[in-house]
């Protein structure tokens, strides 16, 4: 599946070949705007930007599963800070809970 401004490929899908359609997601969920979206990736165009939020929005559903399993996929391929290393999990817990005190 594809559009002139997105497209799918190896599970995921592309804006203009080097942006990730789940980053444009993720900044307009957050709020961001298309202009500001367009600045954080400069390597594509307010075009590109507006077309892939378009697309997203058409498909809001699809690319919202989509963007969960890939997220399901990182949980499960990469283990949680406490269990890759425990001593560097400690100490930010540690300077969690002294900032929390102050």
């Amino acid at each position: 599946m594809s559009s002139d401004y997105v497209e799918q490929r190896d599970g995921g899908y592309y804006v203009a070949a080097r942006v990730s359609l789940d980053s444009i997601v993720y900044a307009f969920r957050g709020g961001e705007s298309p202009e500001t979206i367009q600045q954080d990736f400069p390597s594509l165009t307010l075009e590109q930007v507006c077309g892939a939020i378009a697309f997203y929005l058409g498909r809001q559903a699809e690319i919202d599963a989509n963007i969960r399993e890939g997220e399901e996929e990182v949980h499960r391929l990469v283990p949680p800070l406490s269990h890759r290393k425990p001593e560097a999990y400690a100490r930010l817990q540690r300077a969690r809970e002294q900032m929390a005190s102050q």
